[in-house]
C-alpha cells in the first residue's frame, strides 16, 4: 500500500508548514543545472546566513520581483537609489549588507560570463559534475561544511562573491542537488536521480 502525502517518512528538519513539505519533496537535493536558477539559490542561502531557510522561502516570490528574477546583468546595474529602494521593501531581508552582496555576486557571475566560464560547470566542478550522495541515518549525522564547499567558498570569494562562507556553500549544494543529504529514513533519499 502506497502511503498518502502525509504519511512519507521525509527528513527531520522539515516542519508541517506546507511550503516546507512541498519544498524538501520538489525541490531540496534535486540536482539543479541551470545558471540562472543557481545563480538564485546561491542567492538566496547567502540570505539566509543568520537566519532560518523558512524565513527565506516564505519570502522567495518577493525576492524574485524585486531583484528582477534573478537576472544578474540587471542587478549588477543596481546603483544607490535602487539599493534605498531595496531598503524600503518590508517583503525582503533589509539589511545593507546582503543587498550589497546580491549586486556584488551578479557582478562576479557575470565576469565569469565574460571569460566563458558557464557558472553551472563552474559549480558542478566542486563535486566533480555529479552528486554527492551521504549515507547520513538520521539528522544527527548531518553536517554543515565539508571539504567540498570549503573548496567552493574559497575560490568564490577570490572572485569577488560575498556571503558565501563554507556553511551557506555547503546549504546552497544541499539545496542544488550536489549533495544527497537527504536522509536514509526519507523516502527521497534513493529516488534522487543525477
Amino acid at each position: 500500500m502506497i502511503k498518502s502525502y502525509s504519511e512519507k517518512n521525509r527528513c527531520e528538519w522539515v516542519s508541517t508548514d506546507p511550503l516546507y513539505v512541498a519544498y524538501h519533496d520538489k525541490e531540496w537535493g534535486k540536482p539543479i543545472r541551470d545558471n540562472r536558477l543557481l545563480f538564485e539559490f546561491l542567492n538566496l542561502e547567502a540570505m539566509q546566513a543568520g537566519l532560518s531557510w523558512i524565513t527565506i522561502l516564505k519570502k522567495r516570490e518577493n525576492y524574485r520581483i524585486a531583484f528582477d528574477n534573478f537576472d544578474a546583468k540587471k542587478i549588477a546595474q543596481y546603483d544607490h537609489i535602487k539599493i534605498e529602494e531595496l531598503m524600503q521593501n518590508a517583503g525582503i531581508i533589509r539589511n545593507r549588507k546582503k543587498i550589497e552582496a546580491i549586486i556584488a555576486n551578479a557582478k562576479a557571475y557575470l565576469a565569469l560570463e565574460q571569460q566563458g566560464i558557464n557558472f553551472s560547470k563552474f559549480i558542478w566542478q566542486f563535486v566533480n559534475g555529479k552528486p554527492i550522495k551521504n549515507p547520513f541515518k538520521d539528522i544527527s549525522h548531518l553536517r554543515s561544511s565539508s571539504f567540498e564547499s570549503d573548496n567552493m567558498s574559497s575560490e568564490m570569494k577570490k572572485l569577488g562573491f560575498k556571503f558565501l562562507g563554507t556553511k551557506v556553500c555547503y546549504a546552497f549544494m544541499q539545496a542544488v542537488g550536489m549533495m544527497n543529504d537527504h536522509t536514509k529514513k526519507c523516502y527521497k533519499y534513493a529516488g534522487l536521480k543525477k
